[in-house]
């Protein structure tokens, strides 16, 4: 069941880990504590560089930030774990913004539907087809499942494609050669995100627990993007999930809509028994 919540929650293909807002902040290219005195000069060439920067990539990133009213897609899903390679799974999302989130998930190789989700701001309702069984559940369902503690816009934001748990505005940047880089250090893990230097798209998220102890990390790459309606997309995603055990997802997007009329109507089939 935990791979199933996680490979659901994936399907957005950003951060699958809680990354809290940071206690410090860059300034000038010190770390220096929130509340500190210290003010970096206006005249410093070093300083006003990482600022304009910063200024460029936080408007970027901000300007690919996806904004909708509807969204549906349907993907294909590749999975691994330690056992070796799952089933296929073919995967139906529909989403009307803050509202409600629908989701199937087929068995390819078979053509059968083996489960239904529903999740609104306060509820998951989860439908297992093979064994005609439902579970409602509180949101909080999913934390205790995932130990992330997700909210609903988290979750939409991470289903459509959007960064979450990353304030574009405290991050620190740098670039090189092919990429930009954004990093933002929370209580919990610290976030990596590469950025193309051409599309202000990102290409790579990486995070790892501050806890060594835990060994959580995750590692994310997008790929294919395609303009939808204004919108830069990435169809093609891959995730590396790892703490005691290790999830490979391959991710690739077969249709994506947005702001489209939807019917995400959500219905417990008679016979079904509440687990």
């Amino acid at each position: 069941m935990r791979l199933f919540i996680i490979t659901i929650l994936s399907v957005g293909l950003l951060t699958v880990f809680s990354s809290c807002g940071s206690t410090k902040k860059v300034i000038g290219g010190v770390i220096a504590p929130k509340d500190s005195s210290y003010t970096a000069s206006s005249k410093d060439p070093l300083t006003s560089k990482k600022s304009a920067l910063a200024d460029s990539l936080s408007s970027a990133l901000t300007k690919n930030y996806i904004n909708f009213n509807t969204f549906s897609g349907k993907l294909k899903i590749e999975s691994s774990d330690n056992k070796g390679k799952n089933p296929d799974i073919t995967a139906i999302v529909k989403i009307v913004k803050d509202s409600a989130i629908w989701l199937s998930l087929t068995a390819t190789i078979l053509n059968i539907e083996v489960y239904r989700v529903y999740i609104t701001p306060d509820s998951v309702i989860l439908l297992d087809k093979r064994a005609k069984e439902v579970q409602y559940r509180s949101l909080d369902y999913l934390q205790t499942i995932t130990q992330i503690p997700f909210n609903f816009s988290t979750i939409q934001n991470l289903l459509i494609g959007n960064p979450i748990f990353f304030d574009v505005d405290k991050a620190e940047y740098s670039e090189n050669a092919n990429n930009f880089t954004g990093f933002h250090a929370g209580n919990e893990f610290k976030h990596l995100l590469s950025i193309d230097k051409q599309n202000k798209v990102v290409t790579h998220s990486k995070l790892d627990d501050i806890d060594a102890t835990r060994q959580r990390t995750a590692s994310i790459s997008y790929e294919t993007y395609s303009n939808i309606d204004g919108i830069n997309f990435a169809n093609d995603r891959k995730i590396f999930i790892a703490e005691q055990n290790k999830i490979d997802l391959n991710l690739k997007f077969l249709r994506v809509e947005f702001n489209k009329q939807l019917d995400i109507n959500f219905s417990v089939p008679k016979g079904y028994k509440a687990k």
